[in-house]
C-alpha cells in the first residue's frame, strides 16, 4: 500500500489519484476473482481496498467516480457463456469486522423499523461460504435455467453445468411456479485435495484453494468437464418468487431443505446482537473442522415483512450484513507520534511505525484516533485495550482486519522501552500555535486558529473547490496549495478576483511549471462558471463543521436564499437557543441542535462573515431545484406528528422526500400538510388554528397510494 493517511489528511488531488488507484485494483481484482477464477489478492486485502475507497468516497463526495467500486457488484461475464438477466439483482452484503460492528449493524435496523433497544429482533446466523454464488431458476418444479452473479445484474448461463451438481435438484415439488433459489457453490477440503492430485497425474494445472476449483469447474465451456469435478451447493436465498416461502428467514430455510436443497446444519436463529456475537466464536472455533472454507457468518433479519421494509441500498440489503473473520495481526515498534491538522481545525495522531508487513502489505503509518484512544479510554471515559496506554518506543499490535488504514490494537508492557513517558497530546496547534481546545462531549482537540492557521485555510480551499461543492475544473488541491503558498488566493472570494487582480492573469500564470496559455484561459474559464451556483453546494462549500451534503440540501429547501439564511442565523445569535430564529433552523428536520450551534457560531464571527460576504458578492446563487415528479405531495411541505404503526418516522420521510415532498419537523403558515397519529399533541392543535390540511395514516397512505 503506498500511503496509509487517513482521508481527512489526504489533499483533493491525492484523494482523486489514490481512487483512481483502488478502482483500478478493485476492478482487476474483480476480474481475476470472478472472470477468471484466479484471485491475485487475498480477501482481506479485497475487503481493505473496498473499505479505504469507501472512506475516501465519504470524505471527497465530490471525487466519487462514475464507476465507483462501491456501485460495483461482481465483474463483467465472461466471454464464451451466454448472457442471463437476473429478473432480482444479486447483491453483495455489507461487511462487519469487529464487535461494535454488529451492535451498530442491530442499532441501525432498530433505529430504520423504530425498535427499542430492548425489544425483541431475532436473526439468522450461517457461514458464509467461500465460493461462487449460484441463482437457480425453476418453472413449474423444474430447472430452467442456472447462471452465476456476474455484475449482479447479469450474469453467465451455466445450466448446463449446473445439472451435473448432484446437490442441485433437476425438479422440486411444492414449490412456488417461480422459484429463484440463490446459494453458493463450493468443493470440499477432501475433494479438492483429490482433484488436485489427479490434475497432476494428468500433467494438468493445480488450484491453487477450494474457491478457485469449484469457480473454475462451473464456468467450463464444456459440462463434461464440471460433470468430472466434485461440486456441493448450500441454498441460502432466493430471488424473484411468484409466492412467499415462508413469513421468517428460517422458516423459508427449511421449505428449501424439504424441497431437497442442501442447506448448511450450522445456520441458527438468534436474537439480538450478543448471540449473534456467540455463535460467530462458535463457528469461529469450528472452522478449521468444517471441512470447506468459510471466511466469515452472515446475519439475517428473520422476519420477512421486517426485510421488506428495510429494504435496500444501491448495492446492499439493510437487513443483512456479512461478520468476516479478521485479517492477519502483527507487532513492530511505534517510533514517534505525529499530529496533523485537518479543515475542521482537528488535531489527528498519527503512528509512525518501524515497517511491518501485515496481511500482505508494508505497514509504516496507523491512526491513533484522539488523545483518549493513546491514554487507553474511549469516548466515555472507560477503558481499552486493558487501560493500556500508548507511549513512543512501546511494541505494539497492528491490525488491518478489512480497512487499509492500519489501527493498534494491544501494546506489550513488557517490551515498554526504561523511561518511556506517557505521552502529552499537545494544546496548541502545530501549525499556528493557536490554542488547541476540546470542547465539551467532543473526542476531538482543535485548533482555534481558523483562517489564521494554514493548514486550515488550505484545507478550507481545497474542500470549497471539491467536486460536491464548486467543482473549479483546474483548480485541485494541488493547484490551491501552490496559490496559497504564493498570496494569490487566501479566502475563497480571491479565487474570483485571480484574473482581474494579476491583469490578464494569463501571463504570470502560463509562465508557471506545470500551466501553459491555454491550461490558463480553461481555468479562468471554469472559474467565470462557478460563480453560478446552486445554494446547496455554496452552503456545503463553506466548509461549516457538521454542515454535509444533505443538511445543505435541507437548509437550501427551506430558505431558498441566502440573505434569509443569514438574517435567522443572525436573529438566533441575538435571541440565543430558546428563541424563535434557532427553532426555525432545528423545526427543519434533519437540522439538530449541534448543526444549528456550528452554523450560528461561525457566521457570528466578524472575520468568518466578512470572507463570506465578500463571496456572496462575486456569485449568481441559484434556489435549489425542485424534484421533478407528478406525485400528489411534490412541492408540499409535510409534517408528520404522534405515532405512526404503520410504519416508522424514518420509512415516512424517506417516503414523502422520495414524492417531492419537503418534510418538516415543525407546523407553520407554511406547512401544506399534517399527518397526525395517536398521540399528536401541540403540533395537530397548532395544524386546526392555522387551516392546515391533517389527515391519519391511513389517509396518508391513501394519499400517496402508489405514486
Amino acid at each position: 500500500m503506498t500511503d496509509t493517511k487517513e482521508p481527512s489528511q489526504l489533499t483533493k488531488a491525492e484523494a482523486r489519484a489514490e481512487l483512481d488507484r483502488l478502482a483500478a485494483l478493485l476492478a482487476r481484482a474483480n476480474e481475476a476473482y470472478h472472470t477468471e477464477d484466479a484471485p491475485e489478492i487475498s480477501d482481506a486485502e479485497y475487503d481493505a481496498l473496498k473499505r479505504r475507497n469507501a472512506e475516501i468516497e465519504e470524505f471527497f463526495p465530490g471525487l466519487k467516480r462514475t464507476d465507483s467500486p462501491s456501485e460495483q457488484i461482481g465483474a463483467r461475464p465472461a466471454e464464451g457463456f451466454a448472457k442471463v438477466t437476473h429478473a432480482v439483482r444479486m447483491l453483495s452484503l455489507g461487511n462487519a469486522f469487529d464487535d461494535e460492528d454488529v451492535h451498530a449493524f442491530d442499532r441501525s435496523v432498530r433505529k430504520y423499523l423504530g425498535l427499542g433497544e430492548d425489544a425483541p429482533l431475532a436473526y439468522t446466523s450461517e457461514p458464509k461460504i467461500d465460493g461462487l454464488s449460484l441463482s437457480l431458476r425453476y418453472e413449474g418444479g423444474d430447472l430452467v435455467q442456472a447462471a452465476t452473479r456476474g455484475d449482479g445484474e447479469i450474469g453467465e448461463n451455466v445450466t448446463a453445468n449446473a445439472r451435473t451438481i448432484a446437490d442441485i435438484p433437476e425438479r422440486i415439488d411444492q414449490a412456488p411456479e417461480i422459484l429463484e433459489i440463490r446459494g453458493e457453490v463450493y468443493m470440499s477440503h477432501q475433494d479438492f485435495s483429490k482433484l488436485n492430485d489427479r490434475q497432476a497425474q494428468r500433467g494438468g494445472k493445480s488450484f491453487a484453494n477450494p474457491r478457485n476449483a469449484a469457480a473454475g469447474s462451473l464456468r467450463q465451456l464444456d459440462a463434461t468437464v464440471t460433470r468430472d469435478r466434485p461440486l456441493r451447493f448450500f441454498a441460502y436465498g432466493w430471488g424473484e418468487i411468484s409466492a412467499p416461502l415462508a413469513e421468517t428467514q428460517g422458516e423459508a430455510i427449511e421449505r428449501l431443505a424439504a424441497m431437497g436443497f442442501a442447506t448448511n446444519p450450522l445456520t441458527r436463529l438468534v436474537d439480538g446482537p450478543e448471540a449473534m456475537l456467540a455463535h460467530y466464536r462458535e463457528i469461529e472455533a469450528q472452522r478449521a473442522t468444517l471441512g470447506y472454507d468459510i471466511d466469515g457468518v452472515v446475519y439475517k433479519v428473520n422476519d420477512l415483512g421486517l426485510q421488506a421494509r428495510l429494504g435496500f441500498r444501491s448495492t446492499t440489503p439493510r437487513w443483512a450484513i456479512a461478520h468476516k473473520f479478521p485479517a492477519e495481526l502483527a507487532w513492530t515498534r511505534l517510533e514517534a507520534i505525529d499530529i496533523q491538522v485537518g479543515r475542521t481545525g482537528a488535531l489527528s495522531p498519527v503512528a509512525r511505525l518501524t515497517p511491518v508487513t501485515v496481511g500482505g502489505v508494508v505497514v509504516s503509518n496507523a491512526t491513533l484516533h484522539n488523545e483518549d484512544y493513546i491514554a487507553g479510554r474511549d469516548a466515555r471515559g472507560e477503558e481499552i485495550r486493558a487501560g493500556k496506554d500508548i507511549r513512543v518506543g512501546d511494541w505494539v499490535q497492528v491490525y488491518r482486519a478489512g480497512d487499509v488504514i492500519p489501527k493498534i490494537a494491544d501494546v506489550d508492557l513488557s517490551k515498554r522501552p526504561d523511561g518511556a513517558k506517557p505521552y502529552d497530546f499537545p494544546t496548541t496547534c502545530p501549525e499556528c500555535g493557536s490554542d488547541a481546545v476540546r470542547e465539551e462531549g467532543d473526542a476531538v482537540r482543535r485548533c482555534t486558529g481558523g483562517l489564521v492557521c494554514p493548514a486550515q485555510a488550505v484545507e478550507k480551499l481545497k474542500h470549497f473547490v471539491s467536486r460536491a461543492a464548486f467543482d473549479i475544473e483546474g483548480l485541485g488541491a494541488k493547484q490551491v496549495e501552490q496559490f496559497h503558498r504564493d498570496g494569490w488566493i487566501r479566502e475563497p472570494a480571491d479565487i474570483f478576483i485571480l484574473r482581474d487582480r494579476y491583469g490578464s492573469g494569463i501571463q504570470q500564470l502560463k509562465n508557471r511549471e506545470g500551466w501553459g496559455e491555454k491550461s490558463a484561459e480553461n481555468l479562468f474559464a471554469a472559474i467565470e462558471d462557478s460563480r453560478r451556483v446552486d445554494f446547496n453546494r455554496l452552503l456545503f462549500g463553506l466548509g461549516i463543521r457538521h454542515l454535509g451534503e444533505v443538511a445543505a440540501k435541507d437548509l437550501a429547501r427551506h430558505f431558498t436564499d441566502w440573505p434569509a439564511l443569514a438574517a435567522t442565523a443572525d436573529k438566533a445569535a441575538e435571541e440565543g437557543e430558546t428563541g424563535p430564529a434557532w427553532a426555525e433552523f432545528t423545526g427543519i428536520d434533519g437540522i439538530g441542535d449541534t448543526l444549528t450551534r456550528s452554523l450560528v457560531t461561525t457566521l457570528a464571527q466578524e472575520e468568518e462573515r466578512a470572507s463570506i460576504e465578500r463571496l456572496i458578492g462575486h456569485l449568481d446563487i441559484q434556489p435549489l431545484a425542485a424534484r421533478a415528479t407528478d406525485s400528489p405531495v411534490a412541492g408540499k411541505t409535510v409534517v408528520f406528528t404522534g405515532t405512526l404503526e404503520k410504519m416508522t418516522r424514518a420509512e415516512a420521510k424517506a417516503r414523502a422526500e422520495a414524492l417531492g415532498a419537503k418534510v418538516s419537523g415543525s407546523v407553520s403558515a407554511k406547512t401544506d400538510l399534517l399527518v397526525a397519529g395517536p398521540g399528536a399533541g401541540s403540533k395537530a392543535k397548532k395544524a386546526a388554528e392555522l387551516g392546515i390540511k391533517t389527515l391519519d395514516e391511513d389517509g396518508w397512505l391513501a394519499l400517496v397510494g402508489d405514486a
